[in-house]
């Protein structure tokens, strides 16, 4: 089974989505993040991992989430079902998604 890894140069893309969350709305937007995962991303082609981090503060979840390609991760984009379920999200928060590719990794 595919798991998150971090490597540099390696072939995954990472999706970074940052959510400005509306004040006492925090647990709700990680339902419905875990909810479309489970759902609906998870059964699509290039699917890799998707990680669900919550700020202390309650302002702040992001969304850290690999797909095998870019063009994995843009089809995704055109999935009803995923569409459907981003629309909800952005009724109680503002996400700012943006793909990366790992440079460096620093361990102990």
């Amino acid at each position: 089974m595919p798991s998150t890894a971090i490597v540099p140069g390696d072939s995954p893309i990472t999706l970074i989505n940052v959510f400005s969350v509306d004040s006492g709305r925090q647990d709700q937007l990680i339902q419905l993040l875990n909810e479309a995962t489970e759902k609906v991303m998870k059964r699509q082609s290039g699917f890799v991992s998707a990680n669900i981090h919550k700020s202390l503060d309650g302002t702040r979840v992001v969304n850290y989430a690999q797909w095998r390609s870019k063009g994995h991760f843009e089809a995704m984009l055109k999935n009803p079902d995923a569409g459907h379920h981003m629309k909800a999200a952005s009724t109680m928060a503002k996400a700012e998604p943006h793909l990366y590719m790992v440079s460096a990794v620093h361990t102990a």
